[in-house]
């Protein structure tokens, strides 16, 4: 019997098991993809929101300003890349001008630390590639980017190495209240739990009906992207927004931690999980984004993705037990990745609220360090080689990836089980080859270190085959 079963293993399922493995729990994860981060968490703008969009006293609001302090915090002792450099809404007209005043003192109201509104020529003073039509902006220093793949990541691996059981692959089918608690059906058995957290994302109304009555509908929405190479990179210095509209915060333009620009996202209703990429979306997103830079290249684009956000209804976080024993952590979208860790100290709260006694671990681990080779001296590279040769073999040339960090990858709390979960660990295919050459090598890695044939090694999600096999039988993929 567990003190707590979390169902999904994005941002908002791994910041709550990061936090609840901090005290003397039983903690279980289920996460019904092949790797944690595996739906929105890896597919998104990477933005931590300063907080003047949520409307004040929405639980957004609350969240949004204490999740940004958390994650800075956060990502320092967890060795995850993240950038201060601040947000710029931008105004075009004299309604623009107004929503940004009015942005401003929305922020105000909701404690963002710093926010003010600039003139135009102000604001092209701090990012000279803006548009000259740029009439006034809203500035707000405490926004930041990160790796939200890797933030999620450091967060379950706290958890890992805090006591709680990760299981992969393990899809929620059904739901039943007991005596003490709840028997979680799945396809790799049952799991039994005092309490259930439904951080399924997507999914989330689906869960959510297996144990009590509709009360929110999840409206899927896909966003899409370009990622440009680093050339582009310094395109920008600041996350650059338009003003928010009914779907949401619109097409910004921003640097990535990993030195990329990423413009995006379109918003549009789509059916489950779709990602799919179309042209008129991307047409939409490069016209929108050349009214704030008009000197973006975009022939310099390296990929193009997209993700699917979980609005609902609501139109804020629902965050509430819809029976005895289950709480609802759903219509996690933006700003969810910037609320994670405040979203699972409220969830905390509230289970301490309803019973859950929570004392803490005197030798709970919040620390993490990785080597990463291209950020070394070249004293400290040759030291390291000399000691741990492996340092020395370079997989991925675009980024200076060598064998010794994707084994250190392949050998940890939550190992890959894909080419790209190696690449969202340890950055192996992300440059301008997008895995062109350095691929084949990560191949041969995964299925050595995992004792499997070439042939069983997916690119990503399960079913996304590499290599196949002609047999007597027809066409086989291990």
């Amino acid at each position: 019997m567990y003190d707590v079963l979390i169902i999904g293993c994005g941002i908002t399922g791994a910041a709550a098991a990061c936090q609840l493995s901090r005290y003397r729990l039983k903690v279980a994860v289920l996460e019904r993809e092949n790797d944690v981060s595996a739906g929105t968490t890896k597919a998104n703008s990477a933005i931590l929101h300063a907080g003047y969009d949520p409307e004040p006293g929405s639980l957004m609001a609350k969240l949004n300003v204490r999740g940004a302090a958390l994650a800075k915090e956060l990502c320092a002792r967890l060795d995850v890349p993240y950038r201060p450099c601040g947000s710029l809404v931008l105004a075009f007209s004299d309604q623009d001008d107004q929503m940004v005043r009015t942005l401003c003192q929305r922020g105000l109201a909701n404690g963002v630390p710093g926010v003010e509104v600039l003139t135009g020529d102000q604001a092209r003073t701090m990012d000279p590639n803006l548009s000259p039509q740029v009439t006034s902006a809203l500035w707000a220093p405490s926004a930041a980017i990160c790796s939200p793949w890797e933030y999620c990541l450091a967060l379950a691996e706290t958890a890992v190495r805090n006591g709680a059981d990760l299981h992969l692959e393990t899809a929620v089918t059904g739901l039943e209240r007991q005596a003490e608690g709840w028997l979680v059906r799945t396809g790799r058995g049952e799991f039994y739990a005092r309490y259930v957290l439904n951080a399924a994302g997507v999914s989330a109304q689906e869960v959510h009906q297996m144990a009590a009555p509709k009360t929110f509908t999840i409206h899927p929405s896909r966003g899409q992207y370009f990622l440009l190479d680093k050339c582009e990179g310094d395109r920008v210095g600041h996350v650059i927004f338009q003003c928010p509209g009914p779907s949401g915060k619109g097409v910004l333009v921003a640097p990535t931690v990993h030195g990329n620009l990423i413009v995006g996202p379109d918003a549009g209703p789509v059916e489950g999980n779709d990602v799919s990429t179309t042209g008129e979306g991307l047409g939409f997103v490069r016209r929108t984004a050349l009214k704030s830079v008009p000197s973006i290249n975009f022939r310099e684009s390296i990929r193009n993705f997209a993700g699917v956000r979980a609005a609902s209804d609501r139109g804020d976080f629902i965050i509430e037990f819809a029976a005895p024993g289950f709480l609802d952590l759903a219509g996690i979208c933006s700003p969810g990745l910037t609320a994670a860790p405040a979203i699972a100290e409220y969830a905390a709260r509230l289970l301490a609220e309803d019973g859950l006694a929570l004392e803490e671990k005197e030798n709970f681990l919040c620390q993490r360090r990785r080597i990463k080779f291209h950020h070394l001296s070249p004293a400290d590279k040759a030291a390291l080689v000399a000691r741990e040769p492996a340092y020395g073999r370079v997989i991925c040339r675009c980024e200076t990836v060598t064998e010794g960090e994707i084994l250190e990858a392949l050998r940890g709390p939550i190992p890959p089980r894909s080419v790209d979960g190696v690449k969202r660990r340890v950055g192996a295919g992300m440059g301008r080859c997008q895995g062109g050459f350095c691929g084949p090598r990560v191949v041969e890695l995964l299925a050595r270190e995992r004792g499997v044939s070439p042939g069983a090694i997916v690119q990503d999600r399960a079913g996304s085959w590499l290599l196949a096999a002609q047999t007597k039988g027809g066409t086989d993929h291990v």
